[in-house]
């Protein structure tokens, strides 16, 4: 009975550990469309990036506005290598970046420390 048991519990972890790596995580899209003049988002950055995706019309401007209220100091840079964009988080006020979203595709960003991760697609 005790055998059996730990076993359920080993495999409610094991199902739990691999839903929260591999399953589906919210997708956000950004508002505006693509004869907007400009695509925006907010993401929040508490613990991880929340949106950590985000999807972008290709063609139209976007910014991502970010506001950190976590104050772990790996999270106080967010860094996009493929945009060639380190921005400093300040504590409890938004941020926004830029974004070139002429090229298709995914990309990654992190924190200074890449720890946290999010990805970006461009469509």
């Amino acid at each position: 009975m005790i055998k059996a048991m730990v076993l359920l519990v080993g495999l409610a972890v094991i199902g739990f550990i691999l839903w929260w790596f591999f399953g589906k995580h919210a997708v956000a899209t950004a508002t505006g469309d693509a004869k907007a003049a400009v695509q925006r988002i907010a993401v929040t950055v508490k613990g991880g990036y929340s949106p950590e995706q985000i999807v972008l019309h290709q063609g139209v401007p976007a910014v991502l506005t970010f506001t950190r209220v976590d104050p772990t100091t790996c999270l106080d840079h967010v860094v996009f290598p493929d945009f060639g964009v380190n921005a400093e988080l300040p504590l409890s006020q938004p941020q926004e970046i830029k974004i070139d979203t002429s090229k298709p595709g995914d990309y990654t960003w992190a924190c200074g420390m890449d720890m946290f991760h999010g990805k970006l697609t461009i469509d």
